[in-house]
């Protein structure tokens, strides 16, 4: 049986973020104490939103908001700064290439990052940030 149009989305969608160079990707796993050293890139499902109905055929459109934590972890300032920055160009540049997501979605786009820096008491400290992406899809459902 083939996926919905919603999980469709999101794995095409996770797909894409594992071609970023450097961090470990994963999707909808709860979060480690430990960030790997290239970063760490976490896929949440996210909303899908109330759907706007078109109908003639009957479908259901969506603009689902899915969520990525982007997380690296260092001891120097400026090398958390310069490797999120790395990793939130890496994402968008790889949305940029591929909107559709080889065809699954008819868009996909990023929102602005929310971001954050965190202490950590005895480690190096972490710099996180939030990331929507916008998945526009059809399903001829409205479960997704």
């Amino acid at each position: 049986m083939a996926d919905s149009p919603r999980e469709a989305a999101l794995k095409a969608l996770f797909s894409a973020l594992q071609g970023v160079p450097g961090p470990t990707v994963k999707r909808n796993e709860r979060e480690d104490a430990k960030i790997p050293s290239g970063g760490l890139i976490s896929l949440r499902d996210g909303d899908p939103g109330d759907p706007e109905v078109l109908l003639s055929p009957l479908q259901y459109a969506y603009t689902h908001r899915a969520e990525l934590v982007v997380q690296v972890q260092a001891s120097a300032s400026a090398s958390r700064d310069s490797a999120l920055d790395t990793i939130l160009r890496a994402i968008g540049a790889k949305l940029s290439a591929d909107p559709t997501l080889g065809g699954v979605v008819d868009w996909a786009t990023p929102g602005a990052p929310e971001i954050e820096d965190e202490a950590v008491e005895g480690a190096a400290g972490v710099k996180a940030a939030m990331v929507p992406v916008f998945l526009e899809y059809v399903s001829p459902t409205p479960l997704g």
